[in-house]
């Protein structure tokens, strides 16, 4: 069935604020930034200060009143509203307002489900929606029936929403299955990369930070890049030559963001993998948004409930040309550029062979003539700073892993 959309979806936006609330101001401003990445017109906002939601209706009643009267008035076709819905307030909004009710966490399993390219994408958002969806098969609102059709409801499709929890379950584990093998190709790549020594980097950051804008810069290649929101979701890595010899893989994960659901958290654990086993994290931080100490600290946290602090990070500062003369990092090392600059690949690959420098440890080899063959590849695992002759014998300085030292000893004079 093929689905018709109004060409604008209008709608209206809605927000509590608690005493405990941390950013709120921010959220508010992203979920504007979400819905309009998932091509929807916001016609209105209302937000809210309570001690605590309310359990029916999310907001007070007098100020729903408010919000009925918007919705007849403007022709709102969506409300959204900036937090997790339980299924019970979900159902009275919807019935309350006669329009369909989303909340923030469907609105970004929505623009996953647009965002998603790889058959393995789909098939995480596909299982992220489900899970979401199951506690939520309650009454015929509009929610579930999806007769409205727009925001928050692509992925599945309508019919399958309509199947029952154990169809929903049986999909689930249908699709767990199909992940498995996924999964399983993906950790057979990843040990090949391993076992190669090759040096591993992340880019991890918040949402439209400029990680891909990054990978560009370092690579000459083209990954999609856009000014907005999830403009890329499925893993992607690529070989980066730092030197003549010395290659790393640079790998671009999806951007985090605050209140990130807990069911993509876990349908992406695979994806976000692929940057938990590198060796340095690049953390690509937004120096124009006027947001961005927040969304570091977002990114930090998520890092920690990944248990992925202990992973040595670089701070990349971009779009440094939008920001004033009063920009002042937070973080160290750091790196401040603008990933378009001309000379931005090489200002980046300068500030991580300086840090890789700390990371690794330093040596001093003589090499003879007759194993000067050696020489290459062991540039492949280890930096080579220096290169000069005494004598018959070649001096061959730089830094090299710990795991890698054996390396060194291939050669017949070795350490000196």
């Amino acid at each position: 069935m093929i689905e018709t959309r109004k060409e604008e979806e209008r709608v209206l936006l809605i927000g509590v604020e608690l005493q405990q609330t941390e950013n709120f101001a921010m959220s508010m401003e992203e979920l504007a930034s979400l819905a309009q990445t998932a091509g929807a017109v916001v016609k209105g906002t209302y937000t809210q200060k309570r001690e605590k939601y309310d359990s029916k209706t999310f907001v007070g009643s007098g100020k729903l009143e408010e919000i009925k009267l918007m919705v007849e008035a403007d022709n709102i076709d969506t409300v959204v509203v900036n937090n997790r819905l339980t299924p019970r307030q979900n159902v009275n909004l919807e019935e309350i307002l006669g329009v369909k009710v989303i909340d923030r966490m469907q609105l970004i399993l929505d623009i996953f489900a647009m965002r998603a390219r790889s058959h393995e994408g789909k098939l995480q958002v596909h299982l992220a929606q489900l899970k979401y969806m199951l506690p939520r098969l309650i009454g015929q609102g509009i929610m579930l029936s999806r007769q409205a059709g727009g925001i928050g409801s692509r992925g599945p499709g309508e019919s399958q929403l309509e199947l029952n929890r154990r169809s929903i379950r049986n999909q689930i584990a249908d699709i767990e299955r199909q992940l498995k093998v996924v999964e399983k190709n993906r950790a057979t790549v990843r040990e090949r990369r391993l076992q190669s020594g090759i040096f591993k980097i992340g880019l991890i950051g918040y949402t439209n930070a400029g990680k891909s804008t990054i990978l560009n810069a370092l690579t000459d290649k083209r990954q999609y890049e856009a000014d907005e929101l999830f403009a890329t979701l499925d893993a992607t890595t690529k070989q980066v030559h730092l030197s003549d010899t010395f290659q790393v893989t640079v790998t671009d994960t999806v951007g985090f963001i605050q209140d990130l659901p807990t069911e993509l958290i876990s349908a992406f654990k695979s994806t976000l993998e692929e940057s938990m086993n590198v060796d340095l994290l690049l953390h690509v931080i937004d120096a124009s948004d006027p947001n961005h100490a927040e969304q570091e600290e977002v990114v930090l946290s998520i890092l920690q409930e990944l248990e992925m602090l202990d992973i040595p990070r670089l701070a990349l500062y971009n779009k440094l040309d939008k920001t004033d003369d009063s920009f002042t990092p937070s973080q160290f090392p750091h790196v401040m550029l603008s990933a378009k600059d001309k000379d931005a690949k090489s200002h980046i690959q300068m500030m991580i062979l300086a840090k890789i420098k700390t990371m690794f440890e330093p040596f001093d080899i003589r090499v003879h003539l007759a194993d000067t063959y050696k020489i290459h590849d062991l540039g492949r695992v280890a930096l080579i700073d220096k290169r000069f002759y005494e004598d018959d014998v070649e001096i061959i300085k730089g830094y090299i892993a710990k795991e890698h030292k054996w390396k060194l000893e291939e050669f017949s004079d070795g350490l000196y």
